[in-house]
């Protein structure tokens, strides 16, 4: 996702941006075979620089990763590759062991990578000389080290001002190959908006409907999205019919990754788009900190995870946040459904969970997901003005 960080001047008050830009390219057959070759020494040098570690924590107990070059005498196919690709995957690594020694809890220790479960990819930096760039886009495609020009697909151009930072070359199960352009950018920081219960909404996280605004807006994903989940299913079907390793079930296989791909770019542009019309539409978003996974596994029924919803949140923040506009988050375990937004009754947790009910105390009649979609709007309002409150104290 693009980022937001302090500029190191800070005399005109500007702050440093990124945005990325994702192309597809095209390469020729030489210049595929150059990635193909990248993505292998990738892979080898992160698995000998882990091992080493590994052995030289075991006999000296202290901690040490190799650099690149180290292995480049006896594996003189390096020598074949970006040289800035290969110092990425040390300086990857290094960040692996950074957040894994903070916090073991929610960082994993660094693990191998295999070629049938990992995605190949590489990252390259940016170098400027005095003869130019060592990096660069062109009309129709980017110059690369090593590579030279490769075709590419744009799908948007960087704005005046941009300055490339580094790209990443991917290669999707499919056999495309995608190019992400990070950019950088000093801009000024966005003025504070400040919400009022007229130009807020609450959203909450549904099954049937993706999301439940508290005035009763619903966002159901397109028609087109579940045509395609039942076209792959049918593709699963026909494959399980078909016998491995033959060429109709190569074909099929080939045909199920291209689907899937085209499911994931279809749920990517729905979220992105849903997501910049509420960003624009709206001076603040209320939603709450669901724990999708843990939902995934307490309800059988139907796909938490495959909506998306946890990148359609990630989404509302990021651009939100370079509005000036507040993204409120509620808590989880705050009681939005059982919680008459009228009168303030919460209900017994033992009550049954109907789709619409009525409050014992005031008599409102309740939906269930517009009910809890305004709870979350005004418990995220009623923490954002205690915030500022003692914002203001202190």
């Amino acid at each position: 996702m693009p980022g937001i960080r302090k500029a190191h001047s800070p005399d005109d008050g500007r702050i440093v941006r990124y945005d990325t830009i994702k192309v597809r390219l095209y390469p020729t057959q030489a210049q595929a075979e150059l990635f193909e070759n990248t993505f292998g020494c990738c892979r080898y040098i992160w698995n000998r620089m882990l091992a080493d570690q590994q052995r030289f924590y075991i006999e000296t107990d202290a901690h040490f990763i190799p650099t690149p070059a180290k292995y480049k005498k006896e594996a003189p196919f390096l020598k074949d590759v970006d040289d800035q690709a290969l110092i990425q995957e040390h300086n990857r690594l290094a960040q692996a062991f950074r957040v894994f020694f903070k916090d073991p809890g929610c960082f994993g220790y660094p693990r191998f990578k295999r070629k049938k479960t990992d995605r190949d990819s590489f990252t390259a930096c940016n170098r400027v000389f005095r003869s130019g760039p060592t990096i660069y886009i062109t009309r129709d495609a980017i110059r690369m080290t090593k590579a030279g020009l490769v075709k590419a697909r744009f799908s948007r151009r960087p704005r005046s001002g941009w300055k490339l930072k580094r790209i990443t070359v991917e290669k999707t199960r499919s056999g495309s190959y995608h190019c992400y352009i990070l950019y950088e950018q000093r801009v000024r920081p966005p003025q504070p908006v400040v919400p009022t219960p007229e130009t807020t909404v609450g959203l909450k996280y549904s099954m049937a409907h993706f999301y439940v605004a508290d005035d009763g807006a619903m966002a159901d994903p397109p028609h087109w999205l579940e045509r395609s989940q039942e076209k792959l299913a049918g593709i699963q079907r026909r494959l399980d019919r078909m016998q491995p390793g033959s060429r109709n079930h190569q074909e099929a296989v080939q045909r199920y990754r291209r689907l899937h791909e085209h499911i994931a770019n279809q749920r990517r542009d729905f979220i992105h788009k849903t997501s910049r019309r509420i960003a624009n539409a709206w001076d603040a978003v209320c939603v709450r900190a669901d724990a999708l996974s843990e939902m995934s596994r307490e309800l059988r029924w139907g796909n938490v995870l495959d909506s998306g919803y946890g990148m359609f949140r990630e989404c509302l923040r990021y651009k939100l946040e370079r509005q000036g506009k507040p993204f409120l988050v509620v808590d989880r375990y705050w009681p939005t459904t059982r919680t008459c937004s009228v009168c303030g009754l919460v209900r017994d947790a033992a009550a049954p969970r109907a789709r619409t009910w009525t409050c014992p105390r005031c008599g409102a009649v309740h939906d269930r997901e517009i009910n809890a979609a305004k709870n979350i709007k005004a418990q995220g309002l009623d923490r954002y003005l205690s915030s500022q409150g003692s914002r203001e104290s202190a």
